[in-house]
């Protein structure tokens, strides 16, 4: 079952890429598909992840989520060549961040349901964000982690950065943000990106193993420990509209509209710290 996403004509929801959801039984199979954009999600995609996964949950049939890419690769972040229209100005930034990618976010990180994600390839930006909402995460020895949005002149969103955050703690937070470097799976299983590494070949039947071994489990008492979990995780208050709209304030520099620029002209950015 494809899901579909796509948008009005004109629209800047309008977007290559789809979400595609299927069922081996009582476990979900979620796929990131955008081909030749190391499945880039677009906006169309982050809506339509808010809308399956706000699905799965009202689902109590189901056991486990498995969330994949397709083509041998995770996600390599939101489709940049979005970036000049849906966040053109202050508005325009606080929409896409708060009223696309969060929700969706928050969507995979509430699901009632266990979900693992299964990791090839390219798992950088808006993937590893996705990832990090994910219960376990089970990747290939030659897979890629990182965000290396600051040669693109922005930081990383508070919803965006809360599961991160979480996971990996305040010191490899910081590391991953400020460096912006891409780096292995055996850095990000030592910094606690990971659940495990296994060979590339394997990737598939160690998730799936996974999966049907929590399938096989009583539902009540995974549903119930994921509550516990978040419950005793200690979750800070949301920024306020003041504080969301200076931490945004970023969309109006020239150091972004730099970074955007280059990035879609495949040259490198001149950062002025204006």
């Amino acid at each position: 079952m494809a899901v579909n996403t796509a948008a009005p004509a004109g629209s800047p929801a309008a977007g290559p890429g789809t979400v595609v959801l299927e069922y081996d039984g009582p476990i979900a199979l979620v796929t990131l598909s955008n081909p030749g954009r190391l499945n880039a999600i677009s906006i169309a995609m982050w809506q339509a992840l808010q809308g399956v996964f706000t699905q799965l949950g009202e689902r109590t049939d189901l056991r486990c989520v498995v969330l994949r890419g397709d083509g041998g690769n995770f996600a390599a972040g939101a489709d940049i060549r979005e970036f000049p229209e849906a966040r053109a100005d202050l508005d325009g930034v606080l929409r896409y961040h708060m009223q696309i990618i969060a929700p969706a976010l928050e969507a995979i990180g509430s699901c009632m349901h266990p979900v693992l994600a299964q990791i090839d390839g390219v798992c950088v930006g808006g993937g590893l964000e996705i990832a990090s909402q994910c219960d376990l995460r089970i990747a290939g020895r030659s897979s890629r982690f990182g965000v290396p949005i600051n040669r693109l002149g922005f930081p990383m969103a508070p919803e965006e950065m809360r599961g991160l955050l979480a996971l990996a703690g305040r010191a490899a937070t910081t590391e991953i943000l400020l460096e912006g470097r891409v780096f292995g799976a055996d850095e990000a299983l030592a910094k606690g990106l990971l659940t495990r590494i296994v060979p590339d070949a394997e990737v598939v039947a160690d998730v799936m193993g996974t999966a049907r071994r929590i399938a096989a489990g009583a539902p009540l008492a995974a549903r119930i420990n994921k509550r516990t979990i978040a419950r005793l995780c200690a979750r800070p208050e949301p920024l306020t509209e003041a504080e969301l709209r200076s931490l945004f304030g970023y969309a109006q520099s020239r150091d972004h509209r730099e970074g955007v620029r280059a990035f879609l002209a495949g040259e490198k950015p001149v950062f002025s710290g204006d």
